[in-house]
């Protein structure tokens, strides 16, 4: 993975709509974490705000500014560097995850 540099400070954040990693604040209901963000510019679902959906499928998360520390950009895949894992080369017959039934 490429180096992505430290954590910057939220008021720099691109609200352009594209997608970055965002550290959402420790609270009472639990540690800080990391999720990924974009800045909506308001719609139907609600106005302006940070939001998240990749998280939670089929729902969309609405973040008040306060909750979120800091950002970072999304890494990029290194497409040169990826490799697929070889193919199953054992023998038909050997279980691999139960008994395939």
């Amino acid at each position: 993975m490429e180096n992505l540099g430290p954590w910057r400070q939220m008021r720099t954040a691109p609200r352009d709509g594209s997608r970055i990693l965002v550290t959402i604040r420790a609270t009472e209901q639990g540690p800080g974490a990391v999720d990924v963000a974009y800045w909506s510019h308001g719609d139907r679902y609600g106005g302006e705000a940070w939001r998240s959906s990749d998280s939670a499928p089929g729902r969309i998360i609405e973040y008040a500014e306060p909750e979120l520390k800091c950002w970072m950009p999304m890494p990029s895949a290194n497409l040169d560097q990826m490799t697929m894992p070889p193919a199953w080369a054992g023998k038909d017959d050997e279980e691999l995850d139960g008994s395939g039934i």
